[in-house]
């Protein structure tokens, strides 16, 4: 399995970016945060899911795993480029700086995305030969992704399970009419993958020639609306009627009686078995075009999964089911090779499933995951206290789930964590944040990550989300241009120097 050297890094999703077109994007200031990292002595940048947001705007609830969020390309690399002129960056929303405002960003940048693909069309045949190979080397997904697309703004973005029956069905004669229909509209959605992936490579190359590596995120399920699940019905649970028969979740537990009802589709483990687990491998090999190294989100679904009959309104009534454990990472390793993997490995567990989850891991060789935040929480055990760390963890100060370290010790925690917290970081509430960042850092952990939100001891507005909740508090937090300063830099690598995680 590959090593990971004692180095350190910072959690920032792109969205979070400063900017003027209101949500972050792969241009100027993503090389200007990794220069950041460079100066601060840092190894990692790790980011959520990159794919096409859907449902509220959550990176992990991508209408594809495949491809990009088109959202995320920069306006100005697009200018450069010659796919848009001068004038087209001019007339724009007055965006908030603070928040993502999406409903705006995504009607604004959809207009300017159109006007480049136009300009792009009348481009000589030399200008488009890129991304007619883009095309061909990228059929496999991008053909189902781009229609996909395009026929849910041909039916005003509503989940394909409401589409007309044939082609929800994907009816052969159904598709042939749609492809032909909408030709505009997808080769429009081809070329947005095309320059999202040539700016994402761009940026990754800037990054990966300063020694910073990227961590991406795959979260283990996919949602019910996506390309992913209507191409491929058959690797899912879904009755003769394509509707949905078992659906994911977790049972009940300490922070909720009736445990939580995600609701996506339920992989048939068994269908992917008999053909090697094709499609997850094809999946990897996809996200490690994104990224360096890739976290799994719920990891322990490999191993043990909570199955709920679709039709439940809450969690309670569900069953534990064996995952495909180590004939999926044994397909997956004799197709792609030894894989960085970061097992995303907490929740509530019995201590067989602890202990079965522990050996695949091991048997792996995938780190899992420690969160500082959690270790005052006394119900959570002693496993987050960094005296118990392993070598092969990654130490996470806190992840874009927790509340911010300011904001926790100031109000979302207890009486008793925030003692405790004082009592183990040697009275360091003062400067909770940076006490934290500095007890990570010094753990025997191979990797130690803190947010940019904690970084610069911010409070509760700048949490990244709270689980369990919509509203636009979620996902919609922005760097303040200019917050990461020399200064911080300069701390952060001494503290790096300190405790010998520098590259």
């Amino acid at each position: 399995m590959p090593a990971f050297p004692r180095r350190s890094g910072l959690v920032l999703h792109l969205t979070a970016l400063p900017g003027p077109f209101g949500i972050g994007d792969m241009g100027v200031e993503a090389e200007r945060f990794v220069d950041f990292l460079v100066a601060a002595g840092q190894t990692y940048w790790q980011v959520l899911p990159l794919s096409p947001t859907g449902y509220a705007d959550s990176p992990y609830q991508g209408t594809s795993v495949f491809a990009g969020n088109p959202m995320l390309i920069s306006p100005e690399r697009l200018l450069a480029d010659g796919h848009l002129v001068a004038d087209d960056l001019v007339q724009r929303p007055a965006f908030p700086d603070a928040r993502v405002d999406f409903g705006a960003v995504i009607a604004w940048k959809t207009a300017l995305l159109n006007r480049a693909f136009a300009r792009f069309q009348r481009m000589p045949a030399g200008v488009r030969a890129p991304f007619e190979r883009f095309c061909a080397e990228q059929a496999a997904w991008l053909d189902d992704v781009a229609l996909f697309m395009a026929l849910k703004e041909a039916h005003a973005l509503r989940a394909w399970p409401e589409w007309p029956a044939p082609l929800a069905a994907r009816e052969p004669v159904a598709l042939a009419r749609a492809r032909a229909d909408l030709a505009d509209a997808i080769e429009a959605q081809k070329y947005r993958q095309w320059v999202f992936f040539e700016q994402w490579e761009r940026l990754r190359r800037y990054a990966n020639q300063r020694g910073i590596r990227i961590i991406g995120d795959v979260p283990i399920f996919v949602a019910l609306d996506s390309a992913d699940v209507w191409a491929n019905t058959r690797l899912f649970h879904f009755d003769a009627n394509l509707r949905p028969t078992l659906i994911s979740g977790v049972p009940p537990d300490y922070f909720s009686a009736t445990g939580q009802l995600w609701g996506h589709p339920l992989y048939r483990w068994d269908v992917m078995a008999s053909d090697g687990y094709r499609w997850w491998i094809e999946r990897f090999r996809a996200a490690f075009h994104f990224a360096d190294i890739v976290r799994i989100d719920h990891f322990r679904g490999f191993y043990n999964y909570w199955e709920i009959a679709a039709g439940e309104t809450t969690a309670i009534n569900g069953r534990w089911v064996d995952g495909p454990r180590d004939d999926l990472f044994d397909a997956v390793t004799a197709a792609l090779g030894d894989v960085a993997i970061i097992a995303e490995d907490l929740g509530d567990f019995t201590a067989e499933s602890r202990a079965g989850l522990d050996a695949l891991m091991e048997r792996s060789g995938f780190p899992g995951m420690r969160i500082l935040q959690f270790a005052f929480n006394r119900r959570e055990g002693d496993r987050f206290f960094p005296h118990n760390y392993p070598r092969a963890c990654v130490a996470y100060t806190g992840t874009h789930d927790n509340d911010t370290l300011v904001g926790w010790f100031a109000s979302s925690s207890t009486e008793a964590e925030r003692r405790d917290a004082a009592r183990y970081l040697c009275g360091g509430s003062a400067d909770i944040a940076w006490s934290f960042i500095r007890t990570a850092w010094m753990s025997v952990a191979d990797t130690a990550m803190t947010t940019v939100q904690d970084l610069l001891s911010l409070g509760s507005d700048a949490r990244m989300n709270l689980p369990g909740t919509l509203g636009a508090h979620n996902w919609t937090w922005r760097l303040p241009a200019g917050a990461l300063n020399g200064q911080i830099a300069a701390r952060l690598y001494d503290l790096t120097d300190i405790y010998q995680r520098l590259p």
